[in-house]
């Protein structure tokens, strides 16, 4: 989130900014934060958030806000990757001689990536009630297994019970 922040900042400066020499170093700024830092990071975190669904009571499918998650980073990781080309752009044109308040900025990518972020962060914490199909039959599953087995507990200690008699000796 600090990464895209900062490169808000940067955007917002490159966009309303007046003096050319600050709008061009914003302008390349932006690209080496979003090929070194948001790129790697947006990767990282579907790469990670996969591997930990997996790995977790919570699951992959289970619940909806889960499968939101990784469906708006997902979304948000491609639309990155398709703007990061227009980025690159912008900071080759600024670099040269050109006047880069010309050029147009990348600020609604940049607020509605941020929001995105905001969205997940937000179902992150607050993990809203609702399980999917899969989830709900995969619990009932487990309860029907655990079901089970505590009827095979009452059993073998329910044969423990049995009284040693002169007949059994």
């Amino acid at each position: 989130m600090g990464a895209v922040l900062a490169y808000l900042v940067l955007d917002l400066l490159a966009t309303f900014g007046q003096d050319v020499p600050t709008v061009r170093a914003a302008f390349m700024a932006m690209s080496l934060i979003v090929l070194y830092g948001i790129v790697p990071l947006a990767l990282a975190a579907v790469l990670i958030g996969i591997f930990l669904a997996l790995g977790t009571p919570w699951g992959l499918f289970r619940h909806y806000w889960v499968l939101v998650k990784l469906l708006l980073t997902l979304f948000a990781t491609m639309i990155l990757l398709l703007e990061t080309r227009a980025i690159g752009a912008m900071a080759a044109v600024a670099a040269t001689g050109a006047d880069p308040r010309d050029l147009p900025g990348s600020l609604p990518h940049s607020i509605g990536g941020a929001l995105v972020l905001l969205t997940i962060l937000i179902l992150a914490i607050y993990k809203p009630a609702g399980m999917t199909r899969y989830g709900w039959r995969k619990q009932q599953a487990q309860r029907q297994s655990r079901f089970q087995a505590g009827d095979d507990a009452a059993g073998i200690i329910g044969a423990g019970d049995h009284k040693i008699t002169a007949a059994d000796q």
